[in-house]
């Protein structure tokens, strides 16, 4: 797609169709109106059908079918899974931002994640419970080698924090990576080593045709024995009564889970009950408004001179 097709003169408004069916949906509409005052924002179910951009968050094929003429549909989160299955417009492209102020509070969620697990605060907090001051052995962080799935914006992010902890760190990622300080491995000829490589796995790569059902018993199995599992990317990517099977085995100690297939998590679940999973209700990094608005209308002026904006999804790679 040639940039300049959908660049917009600027005597003219820009129509902009939003999405964004959740608690801060005006925050959003009130955002862009002040970041982009020529502009016309409209939210749904009040229809633009002349927008060119949309600004959205997990749409209705409704949403997409209202508005013919989407050239650029700006997702508002980093991961645009939910947009690929849907029919879009024959000239729409995705838009995906790059962080919105999602990578720092990911850092600080796996690695909360990763030292709860190592210092074993998870079984002081149930001595706690049950009244008992019982010191454990410290454990040693070379025994504990993290390996970082998805090495994007996100995961760089991750892996640096890690760092700071003195953890050894590895990463994966389907295209050569070099990060100062990890061993990195990718592509699939390298998925088996850096499995072997890990005990702690987080799951930090894009659900895609070749990632789902990634996280299953042939690839766990892999992970050093004792292994954690901490999934921050999307619940399709886990193969759930593979998990159980591993963990009342013995073979993995864990598991955090921010992210399930479904969402929420049913009641009668296994996992609510499974002394080993820990869940969270998908809030590892949540959008920051003011921070992914900046960064759109970053993006929406790159178009408008004509240029390709930053985080152009390729659809066959899912991201």
């Amino acid at each position: 797609m040639n940039p300049l097709d959908t660049a917009t003169p600027s005597h003219r408004p820009l129509p902009i169709a939003l999405y964004c069916d959740h608690a801060q949906a005006a925050d959003w509409a009130a955002g862009l109106r002040a970041a982009l005052p020529a502009a016309t924002i409209d939210t749904w179910p009040a229809p633009s059908p002349a927008a060119r951009h949309a600004i959205v968050w997990s749409p209705t094929q409704a949403f997409i079918d209202a508005h013919p003429a989407l050239e650029l549909i700006f997702n508002m989160g980093a991961g645009v899974d939910a947009l690929l299955k849907l029919h879009l417009p024959p000239k729409a492209r995705i838009v995906r931002i790059e962080d919105g102020g999602m990578a720092v509070q990911m850092a600080d969620y796996v690695c909360h994640a990763v030292l709860r697990h190592f210092r074993e605060f998870d079984v002081y907090d149930a001595s706690a419970a049950a009244g008992q001051w019982v010191p454990r052995v410290g454990r040693v962080r070379s025994d504990f080698p993290v390996g970082v799935m998805g090495l994007g914006v996100l995961g760089q992010r991750v892996v640096t924090a890690l760092q700071q902890f003195d953890f050894p760190v590895s990463g994966w990622s389907r295209s050569p990576k070099a990060i100062d300080g990890v061993r990195c491995f990718s592509g699939a000829e390298q998925f088996d080593d850096f499995l072997a490589a890990t005990r702690v796995l987080v799951c930090m790569v894009p659900l895609t045709a070749d990632t789902r059902d990634i996280l299953c018993r042939a690839s766990l199995s892999k992970l050093q024995p004792g292994g954690y599992l901490i999934n921050v990317a999307r619940g399709a990517h886990l193969v759930e009564d593979d998990l159980i099977a591993l963990l009342d085995s013995g073979h993995l100690a864990g598991a955090l889970l921010d992210v399930t297939r479904t969402e929420p998590l049913p009641e009668d679940h296994p996992f609510w009950s499974h002394p080993k999973v820990t869940i969270t209700p998908h809030i590892s990094a949540q959008t920051v408004v003011s921070e992914s608005i900046a960064q759109m209308v970053v993006k929406i002026q790159a178009v408008q001179r004509g240029e390709v904006p930053a985080g152009l999804v390729d659809p066959a790679r899912g991201y």
